[in-house]
């Protein structure tokens, strides 16, 4: 099996996570000195809870670029969603809503989209042109980030104040990856690149102020917000743990995660980012799709995630995110140890004894955790599943070598719910060598129905006769904040800071 740039690849799709800190422990007040009448008065105490903070405040990193293209760190990203829109934005179920783009068409016959772009002014007062879009999603497709989006385009174009976008293949749900933040063109490289959010920075760059401009015209709950210079994630962390900063979004089972305490709210983030166990399909037994529905069926994936992942997961059977309107719950079949029995025998693959190697990113303990718990879950009669911790580079060039039976993977997939690269014949993640005509075309089917309900539900049932991959979950990330200081907070795994204006921010005083 033909695997172009794997170590890049595993690199953008397998995650790992990177963030770090040292523990932090409220400290003990002092005790004020003690003074007692004869009998001591026992008087209450009255516990006015946490204080709250005199500002809202943010980090960030100033010698780091805050382009929303090209910025690499997590905290820039958070920053930016408060600058930069994109054409469309995800709701909470991944469905696009309209932007900086009102209407749009798309040609199936030539596989081009044309976007009618919202009147709105950039921060600085200059229009949003067709220009500045196309400048945007031009460096867009040649970056890390957005690069395997875009890889379908091949022209973008700016045509009498509209945008064309034209790809190499039938997609009717591209709209759900234009939510790419857009810039002006040209200021890429200032300290803070112009766009058309809700916020815009002040002239000395410490904080940030409201848009005047802002072409939705809602309240915002904060006029001012104000910025921390944090140089690095460490700091990050420590200012937050100190309140010096008040919300920071992080990734709590990544492999070095953040140790939050003290008062501090927790709120998840569903994601679009998939755990699932891969076959390698060169195993005779794995060629055949009942022993691959069988071990699906024997894994308890709700005590996976509430017992390994710390809950920070939705359970689903299937590559897309139960939070979908197409997801199909009513093909979920419930976890049972006998009934998993029972599928083991009726495949005949328990007749002999049969010994099954599991790699897993040995540098993530809760996958390593998620992994073993998979592996006595399946571990029943004469089958034995053996975990196998690995370094990531050891983990990649068991995947490129095909030394292994199983592996454990994660991928982030994109909102239009596109599973070629995973799936198909030639895909660029298909790293067990999976191969079905049938399922080439379901997916291509789905992409380019009209109906992609109706599509989505024909994918899902042939996903299901088939079994590829075991789908675990989708992964949540989580925002924290300062406790007591949000209320009505929303997020996305897009936007930290959805539909901001309907939140409330409380503040000492205010």
């Amino acid at each position: 099996m033909k695997r172009p740039m794997l170590w890049l690849l595993c690199a953008l799709c397998l995650l790992t996570g990177c963030a770090s800190d040292e523990p932090f422990y409220d400290a003990v007040p002092e005790t004020d000195d003690a003074f007692y009448l004869e009998e001591p008065i026992e008087e209450e105490v009255v516990d006015f809870g946490p204080s709250l903070p005199l500002s809202f405040a943010l980090p960030y990193s100033k010698d780091n670029t805050l382009d929303p293209i090209t910025c690499s760190t997590g905290m820039q990203q958070t920053l930016g969603s408060l600058l930069y829109e994109g054409l469309f934005e995800l709701s909470e179920t991944f469905v696009p809503q309209p932007s900086l783009c009102t209407t749009y068409t798309y040609d199936q016959e030539t596989y081009t989209y044309t976007l009618t772009l919202r009147s709105v002014l950039f921060w600085d007062g200059t229009a949003l042109t067709a220009e500045d879009v196309v400048a945007t999603l031009v460096r867009a497709k040649s970056s890390e980030r957005y690069t395997a989006r875009l890889s379908d385009v091949v022209a973008v174009k700016a045509l009498e104040g509209a945008v064309t976008i034209t790809l190499n293949r039938d997609n009717a749900q591209f709209v759900a990856l234009l939510d790419i933040p857009i810039i002006k063109s040209g200021t890429e490289n200032d300290p803070f690149p112009v766009g058309t959010g809700p916020y815009a920075p002040a002239e000395d760059g410490t904080y940030l102020e409201g848009n005047v401009l802002w072409w939705q015209k809602n309240p915002l709950p904060i006029q001012t917000i104000a910025l921390t210079d944090c140089p690095n994630q460490d700091l990050m962390q420590y200012r937050f743990t100190t309140h010096d900063v008040q919300l920071i979004a992080t990734d709590l089972i990544s492999t070095d995660p953040f140790q939050a305490s003290g008062n501090i709210t927790y709120n998840e983030v569903n994601t679009s980012i998939l755990h699932y166990i891969g076959f390698n399909m060169e195993e005779f037994q794995f060629q055949r799709s009942a022993v691959r529905q069988a071990f699906s069926s024997g894994i308890d994936r709700s005590s996976m995630i509430s017992a390994f992942l710390s809950g920070h997961g939705l359970s689903a059977q299937f590559p897309l995110s139960p939070l979908s309107a197409d997801y199909p719950h009513t093909a979920d079949t419930t976890y049972s140890k006998s009934g998993y029995i029972a599928a083991l025998g009726a495949t005949g693959i328990h007749a002999t004894a049969q010994t099954y190697t599991l790699i897993v990113n040995g540098e993530n303990s809760f996958k390593v955790a998620a992994a073993s718990y998979i592996a006595t879950n399946l571990s029943q009669g004469n089958i034995t599943i053996k975990v196998q911790p690995l370094a990531w580079e050891d983990y990649v060039l068991a995947l490129e070598t095909g030394d292994y039976d199983l592996y454990y993977g994660e991928v982030q997939l994109t909102a239009d719910w596109d599973w070629t690269a995973l799936l198909s014949t030639d895909g660029a993640l298909n790293f067990g060598g999976y191969s079905s005509s049938t399922m080439d075309q379901a997916i291509a089917d789905y992409l380019s129905a009209t109906d992609p309900s109706a599509a989505m539900s024909a994918l899902c049932q042939e996903f299901q006769a088939q079994m590829p991959i075991i789908p675990l979950c989708f992964k949540s990330t989580s925002v924290l904040a300062q406790s007591q200081v949000l209320e009505n907070n929303v997020h996305t795994q897009a936007n930290p800071f959805y539909q901001f204006s309907t939140w409330r921010i409380n503040l000492d005083g205010a």
